[in-house]
């Protein structure tokens, strides 16, 4: 019987570094990670040997936002089948959004959340906990040390989970201890906008339109006062996906990510698209905050590259085709990305915006460092075994037979990915390799070193 994995001859891809080199994993742990060659050291009898020549072994990356949509709205997602194409798109590690139904806002609402993946989760996990107008007692009963973080809807509001009392505001940033992420848009001028569009188009506002309603000027008017009133109490504040040229100017590079009160996080789509795309994406590119223009986009890579932007993140949000395929004004905004969010990344990198070594960085080391995660995001012995074996040149055209999301499409429907994700380790059991997923196990709960 099999008492770990040496995986041997890979190019490890880990803390700025590219090496030839082999790994020991036992018992959900990096064993021992070597450089060089597989014949100059011990004995692995006993332990399944892997053959990763040509291969990169990298760890495995953390996505700081996800909506997986259990409990309430399971027909669009659910804790099986998007944890499911995470794995398979090389995420090891999830932290899920509030926003379900009912919204996790309560301590019992958020603990029902832990049940649920404990028994249906591949991928490890993490939940955030909701802010409300009324919820502090539950806010200040949350243990830094097994929560991921609290989540507040600053300005644009989702169901239960609009903050929009100014008195509740300052409450929150001044006793909160959590670390608080945010949705930044500002409501009331989305709302003007939009009023404006609808005056000129009636119902049948095109979709182009839609970085014209939640516009530049919407998302920083929301991230600046959200901003101010986080230095002003000296809150750990995290500002989700990024999508301005403008926004980038609010960020500071000149101190190392872990002396930062304030942070920020580019997702996948604002890297990728433009509003250009919009003509044949249509809604399917349809996001909260909207993908602007290509000025927006070249801003928010170089704000990641020179770290004013500190991580990476997909913001995946699946709906149905037929909940997409509706009006600008019916179709809800999201999109599943878990599954390709790797493979785009290399593709970008293929392409000189980025390097392997840097997107393993912010998707993996820096999501670590930036939420104090216990022992993942790094290949370092010690550390969970939570590692992807990835093969930089095996291009593939996405097709819609191989989406694994319970939703069924993708945005990258028909693009060709060189780099593909052959094998997913999760505490060091493969759960995927090529296809074939062993579900024999589930993840564990994250814990944070707070």
């Amino acid at each position: 019987m099999s008492s770990g994995f040496f995986i041997h001859n890979a190019t490890i891809i880990n803390e700025g570094r590219r090496f030839k080199g082999c790994l020991k994993v036992k018992d959900q742990l990096i064993e021992k990670i070597y450089e060089g060659p597989m014949d100059t050291h011990e004995s692995v009898k006993n332990y399944t040997v892997i053959d990763a020549n040509g291969k990169w072994l990298i760890p495995g990356f953390i996505d700081d936002q996800v909506h997986f949509r259990e409990p309430g709205l399971t027909h669009k997602g659910d804790l099986y089948s998007e944890p499911k194409a995470a794995v398979a798109g090389g995420i090891t590690s999830f932290m899920e959004m509030p926003n379900t139904v009912p919204a996790a806002i309560s301590q019992q609402l958020l603990a029902d959340k832990y049940v649920i993946a404990a028994e249906k989760s591949l991928a490890n996990y993490s939940f955030y906990i909701g802010i409300s107008n009324d919820n502090l007692d539950q806010l200040v009963k949350t243990d830094p040390a097994t929560v991921c973080g609290a989540k507040i809807f600053m300005g644009s509001s989702t169901g239960n989970l609009v903050v929009d009392n100014p008195e509740s505001l300052e409450n929150i940033f001044r006793e909160v201890k959590l670390l608080i992420a945010s949705h930044c848009e500002d409501d009331p001028l989305i709302k003007q906008n939009l009023k404006h569009l609808q005056e000129k188009y009636g119902d049948n506002i095109p979709v182009e339109m839609h970085p014209m309603i939640r516009n530049a000027e919407a998302c920083y008017r929301s991230s600046s006062r959200a901003i101010e009133l986080a230095e002003k109490h000296g809150t750990r504040f995290h500002i989700l996906h990024i999508s301005t040229a403008r926004e980038t100017e609010l960020f500071r590079n000149d101190i190392p990510l872990k002396e930062k009160k304030v942070t920020a996080e580019a997702c996948v789509h604002h890297l990728w698209f433009t509003d250009a795309d919009y003509a044949t994406k249509g809604n399917f590119i349809k996001w909260n905050p909207a993908i602007k223009s290509i000025h927006d986009r070249d801003a928010i890579r170089q704000a990641l590259i020179d770290g004013r932007i500190d991580v990476l993140a997909t913001d995946h949000a699946p709906h149905t085709i037929e909940e997409k395929s509706g009006s600008y004004l019916t179709a809800p905004s999201g999109g599943p990305l878990v599954q390709h969010a790797m493979s785009a990344l290399f593709e970008m990198a293929f392409q000189g915006i980025f390097t392997p070594e840097f997107i393993v960085s912010r998707y993996a080391h820096q999501v670590a460092d930036l939420f104090s995660i216990d022992r993942r995001g790094y290949l370092r012995e010690g550390y969970f075994a939570d590692l992807v074996l990835v093969n930089p040149d095996n291009p593939r055209t996405i097709s819609e037979d191989s989406i694994l999301s319970k939703c069924g499409w993708s945005p990258f429907t028909g693009t060709t990915f060189q780099a593909q994700v052959e094998k997913t380790f999760v505490n060091g059991n493969l759960v995927y390799d090529n296809g074939v997923f062993d579900e024999s196990s589930r993840g564990m709960r994250l814990m944070f070193n707070r």
